[in-house]
């Protein structure tokens, strides 16, 4: 039986012998790895950036061949609708659309990569042209256009780009520090346009033939934006799948051009707006709501998009549909809002409204009414500062008290009728039966003569009065008799 030393050096070698084979497996992996370095560096070396063919190398492969060559027949047999009663997946017409979306794409890259290449060689003769023309074909045929001339005048550039960038381009040319090119390098830039403007035919011709069966590969697409528009949407997003899982907002760019305005006005310029400018719709919607136009079609394209690549619905029945509510929305934004009514008169011969009144109405108003004080303070008068709380026109103004002429902040308020009122009942009132005196009357009375003097505040309760009351309702008055001389 082993020990249990034994048993630890036993484990002891088994760690060894593993380590040993991860060292020889990670020597061999270092040396396959320097030898791939090795290639990839021996193929950059290899290849020459100055030779166009190691540069662009699609149109030599057989795909392309293959696949050109399947849609020229197509076109030229035509649309076959014999076995459109397969599966989608299964037939071998939408096989070759997928191809064709597919090859678009590789061809869009391509003519990238050429771009490139030519911007490169003529940067020499013409380093501005760039920056004023953006899109490679147009690129591309306005090189092929000028050559090696320096004299732009002499170069007729009408129909290749718009008047207004032609007139900045010969304007930047004539004050160029670019120099001819020699004659090899001019050749293979002419021969690098030529292959440029070659690739975009034949983009072009895979289009015609995506947009020839458009109407049975998305019905519902073609339905909105038209057959030319959707093969195109479709080249771009590199097939029907893929367009349908793109978001809206990213349908709208497809196909969007940098616009160079070259100092222009934007006003009238639609930004971010692709092939789907092209659309029906889009051309016959006012200038101001183009956008929003846009906005709405990029997002039921979408949705069409979505219901094509499930086959949802091939008689394009939802796309007619969507299409009808597109066209509602936008004739629903230019309608013109809705008039003012105007508000109708009162009948004249219309019962009067029961309008509150009487004592208690009369009582609140008054309670309530504008004091003179309030109003004197609410006033101003031109010219003259007026006082304030807390002075130099701070916190609450006093108006117009204390500027009446009498030099008062405080103004005399007469009583008013309720207060009169209120002040004749609490006189009239007797507290106790017992006829006592009330407590706060005083016998001391203060006189101009004498200053203060006892007088007996009971004895003038006991007088009727004065007046008339003291000469006709009196107990001791008698009659006078008038003498007449």
């Amino acid at each position: 039986m082993a020990t249990l030393a034994d048993s630890f050096l036993a484990d002891l070698d088994e760690l060894s012998d593993n380590e040993a084979d991860i060292i020889e497996e990670d020597e061999v992996d270092a040396s396959n790895m320097e030898e791939d370095i090795d290639g990839d560096m021996a193929d950059i070396e290899a290849l020459n950036y100055d030779d166009l063919d190691n540069v662009s190398k699609l149109q030599k492969t057989q795909r392309y061949t293959d696949i050109m060559q399947k849609v020229e027949d197509a076109l030229q047999k035509g649309s076959d609708t014999s076995d459109h009663g397969l599966v989608l997946e299964d037939d071998p017409e939408y096989q070759l659309i997928v191809d064709c979306n597919a090859l678009s794409v590789d061809i869009e890259n391509e003519i990238v990569i050429i771009h490139n290449f030519i911007r490169d060689k003529y940067r020499l003769k013409f380093p501005e042209l760039e920056s004023l023309v953006h899109h490679p074909i147009d690129y591309a045929r306005v090189v092929k256009k000028i050559g090696n001339e320096m004299d732009l005048t002499l170069v007729d550039l009408e129909g290749l780009l718009p008047s207004a960038i032609i007139m900045v381009v010969s304007v930047t040319a004539s004050t160029t520090s670019g120099k001819p090119l020699p004659e090899e390098v001019l050749q293979k830039t002419i021969d690098a346009c030529n292959r440029a403007l070659t690739l975009d035919s034949a983009k072009k011709k895979v289009l015609d033939f995506v947009e020839s069966r458009m109407g049975y590969i998305a019905p519902n697409l073609s339905a909105i934006v038209g057959s030319a528009v959707a093969a195109k949407l479709m080249g771009t997003a590199g097939g029907l799948s893929a367009l349908a899982k793109m978001p809206a907002c990213n349908v709208q760019l497809l196909g969007a051009k940098k616009k160079n305005l070259a100092g222009f006005s934007t006003a009238t310029s639609q930004f971010r707006v692709g092939y789907l400018e092209q659309t029906e719709i889009f051309q016959t919607t006012p200038p101001s709501l183009r956008m929003r136009a846009c906005r709405l079609l990029a997002a039921k394209s979408t949705l069409a998009a979505r219901v094509d690549s499930t086959r949802g619905d091939p008689s394009g029945t939802a796309g007619r549909a969507f299409r009808e509510e597109i066209r509602k929305k936008i004739e629903k934004w230019q309608e013109p809002p809705p008039a003012k009514q105007p508000k109708p008169l009162p009948v004249p011969d219309s019962e009067p409204k029961k309008k509150r009144g009487g004592r208690r109405l009369r009582k609140m108003k008054e309670r309530y009414a504008v004091t003179d004080m309030r109003k004197l303070a609410n006033r101003m008068l031109f010219g003259v500062p007026e006082e304030s709380s807390l002075g130099d026109g701070l916190g609450e103004g006093y108006g117009m008290l204390g500027q009446a002429g009498s030099g008062k902040l405080r103004v005399s308020v007469g009583q008013s009728k309720l207060a009169a009122k209120v002040a004749k009942k609490f006189k009239e009132k007797n507290y106790g039966s017992s006829g006592a005196t009330s407590g706060l009357t005083s016998s001391l009375a203060f006189t101009p003569v004498q200053g203060i003097e006892l007088t007996n505040p009971q004895a003038h309760a006991h007088q009727l009065g004065s007046g008339t009351q003291s000469t006709y309702f009196s107990e001791t008055g008698t009659f006078s008799k008038i003498k007449r001389n």
